[in-house]
C-alpha cells in the first residue's frame, strides 16, 4: 500500500512547487510590468499590491450591500425595498416583526391618514378599470391594473426577460411598455397588452431617412396587442439626452428591428427632431392617433414646467380632441437606462414634486377627465405606489421593481453586458440563469400582491378601493416634525 501512496504524494508536491513556482513567475512579471508603466501611479508606487485596490472597489457595492448597509440606507434601492418586492414576486409572507425600521420624521415622508372605522372586507369592491381615449379615437384602451410595467427595450434587457415580462404581465392583467428600441417578437409571444413607445430615434417606426413613417405606424397598430402609443420626450436616467444601448448589445435581432449596424452604439437624439414645440407635440399627437385609431400621449420628466401653460392652452386653441390621451410623469431621480452621471444625479425634478404640480395644472385647464395621469420613478411598494394615487396618478408603472421581481440583485451593470442574472445581458451562458416561466409567475406574483396591498392601505383610509384615495388620505411631515395633510400643501384648483 505505501508503495502506491508514496510516488503520489511525490506527484502532489511536484505539483505543487510547480504551482507556487508559477504564481511566483507571475507576481514577478506583474511587478516589473507596474513598475515600468507609467498611466497609473499607484500601480507605478505599490506594484502588484496596488491591483487590490480596483478588485475592493469592484467589490465594495457587493459588499455594502449583503454586509454593511443598514436595511433603509442604501441606494438606490435599498434592502427592504427590494426584500419586499422579492417576497410579493415569490408569493411569500411579506409581514414583519417587531416594529418599522422606517425612519418617518425626514421631511416629504408620506403618512396615510387612517380613519377609526376601516372599510370591512365584505364591503369592499374591486379597483374600477379606467377607459383611455374613449370618445377620441376609434379603439379606446380599458386598462385594469393599478400598476403595469414601464418602457425597457429588448436590447437594454435580454430576450428571456422580454419573455418573463410579457408572459407575466398577459397573467395579471397589466400592460408592458416597449421602451423606445420598437416591438420584437417576444413581446408579442407573451400575449400581454402593449404600449408602444416611439423614442427620439423612432426605432420600429421609421422610414429610411429616420422620419416617421405612417405605413409602419398602421403596421404596428394592426396588432390587436398593441393598445397605445407612447411618444417618448425624456426620461428619469436622463432627461434632455436620448437613448444609449452600448455597441456591445446591439446584436443582430436588435440591429434588424433597429434600423442600424450590428455591435454600433445606438445613440438617440436628444430629442424629437420634427418636435420643437408645444404645437408640434400636439400634431405629432394627432398624427400617430389618426393613422394608428389608438390612444397615444407622451412621457417627459419635468423641470421646467412654464411649456405646460403653453401646452394647455394651445390644446385650448384646438379643442379638447387634440389633447394627449394620457401623459407618462418620469421622476428625475433615475431610471434602468445607462446615462452620464449629471444628468442622472442633478437634472430633472422628482415625482414626489411634480405629479401633484401636473395634476393641478390639468384642473387649471379643466383637463383633468380629458386627459389620464400615468407616473413612474422608483414607485416600487405599495405605500409609494397608494402615494401616487393619493396625489392623483391614474396609473403607476415601474422598471426596475419588474427587474427585481425576475431575479435583479441591484449589480448595477445594466449598461454592460455581464449582468449576472441575465436580465440586461445578451452573452448566452448568463442569460441560461434566466428561466421565463419561472420568472413569469413571479411578475404576476408582484403585480397581484401590489394591488392587493395598496387595497389594504384604501381599505385603512375608509375607502372602498384604491381609486378612492385623494390628498385628504395622506399626511405629509415638515422640517417642524409635524406633519400637514397633503391637500393643505397642495390644495385643489
Amino acid at each position: 500500500m505505501m508503495e502506491l501512496v508514496t510516488p503520489f504524494l511525490e506527484t502532489l508536491a511536484t505539483l505543487f512547487i510547480f504551482a507556487v513556482g508559477l504564481v511566483i513567475l507571475l507576481l514577478v512579471v506583474v511587478f516589473i510590468f507596474d513598475i515600468s508603466q507609467r498611466k497609473n501611479a499607484v500601480l507605478r508606487n505599490y506594484p502588484v499590491v496596488g491591483h487590490f485596490r480596483s478588485i475592493f472597489s469592484s467589490l465594495g457595492e457587493f459588499f455594502r450591500q449583503y454586509f454593511f448597509a443598514m436595511d433603509r440606507e442604501e441606494m438606490p434601492f435599498n434592502r427592504a425595498e427590494r426584500d419586499w418586492v422579492h417576497k410579493a414576486a415569490n408569493n411569500a409572507d411579506t409581514t414583519v416583526a417587531f416594529g418599522s425600521t422606517k425612519n418617518l420624521s425626514p421631511t416629504g415622508t408620506a403618512i396615510f391618514a387612517n380613519c377609526p372605522f376601516p372599510t370591512l372586507d365584505e364591503d369592499a369592491v374591486e379597483t374600477r378599470p379606467i377607459s383611455i381615449g374613449e370618445g377620441f379615437c376609434k379603439h379606446p384602451y380599458t386598462a385594469k391594473s393599478l400598476f403595469n410595467i414601464s418602457g425597457m427595450s429588448f436590447g437594454a434587457i435580454s430576450k428571456p426577460a422580454v419573455l418573463a415580462l410579457s408572459n407575466g404581465a398577459r397573467m395579471a392583467g397589466c400592460w408592458y411598455n416597449t421602451g423606445e428600441g420598437g416591438l420584437s417578437p417576444y413581446h408579442l409571444e407573451g400575449g400581454a397588452d402593449i404600449v408602444f413607445q416611439i423614442g427620439t430615434a423612432k426605432y420600429g417606426v421609421r422610414d429610411l431617412d429616420g422620419n416617421l413613417s405612417d405605413e409602419k405606424l398602421s403596421e404596428l397598430a394592426a396588432h390587436k396587442q398593441v393598445k397605445m402609443f407612447e411618444i417618448k420626450m425624456s426620461q428619469g436616467a436622463k432627461p434632455g439626452k436620448g437613448g444609449i444601448l452600448p455597441g456591445a448589445k446591439v446584436t443582430a435581432q436588435i440591429a434588424e428591428i433597429r434600423g442600424i449596424g450590428i455591435g454600433e452604439d445606438s445613440i438617440s437624439p436628444n430629442r424629437h427632431l420634427d418636435v420643437a414645440s408645444a404645437g408640434d407635440l400636439l400634431d405629432m399627437i394627432g398624427r400617430v392617433r389618426k393613422v394608428t385609431g389608438k390612444p397615444v400621449g407622451f412621457k417627459s420628466v419635468l423641470g421646467a414646467t412654464d411649456w405646460l401653460d403653453d401646452f394647455f392652452q394651445e390644446i385650448g386653441k384646438r379643442g379638447a380632441e387634440s389633447a394627449p390621451d394620457f401623459i407618462t410623469l418620469d421622476s428625475g431621480d433615475g431610471g434602468t437606462g445607462a446615462a452620464p452621471m449629471p444628468l442622472l444625479d442633478n437634472v430633472g425634478l422628482t415625482i414626489k414634486e411634480m405629479l401633484p404640480l401636473l395634476v393641478d395644472k390639468l384642473e387649471q385647464y379643466n383637463l383633468r377627465e380629458r386627459v389620464k395621469v400615468i407616473t413612474s420613478g422608483k414607485l416600487i411598494t405599495p405605500s409609494e405606489v397608494a402615494w401616487a394615487l393619493c396625489a392623483g396618478a391614474d396609473f403607476i408603472t415601474s422598471a426596475r421593481g419588474f427587474m427585481f421581481s425576475i431575479g435583479c440583485i441591484q449589480a448595477l451593470k445594466c449598461n454592460k453586458n455581464t449582468c449576472p442574472t441575465g436580465i440586461t445581458t445578451h452573452n448566452k451562458r448568463l442569460q441560461k440563469g434566466l428561466d421565463p416561466k419561472d420568472k413569469a409567475l413571479k411578475v404576476a406574483n408582484y403585480v397581484h400582491n401590489m394591488n392587493h396591498a395598496v387595497e389594504i392601505i384604501a381599505h385603512s383610509c375608509g375607502v372602498k378601493e384604491p381609486r378612492g384615495l385623494n390628498r385628504e388620505h395622506v399626511r405629509i411631515m415638515q422640517n417642524n416634525g409635524r406633519s400637514v395633510l397633503m391637500s393643505e400643501l397642495y390644495p385643489k384648483i
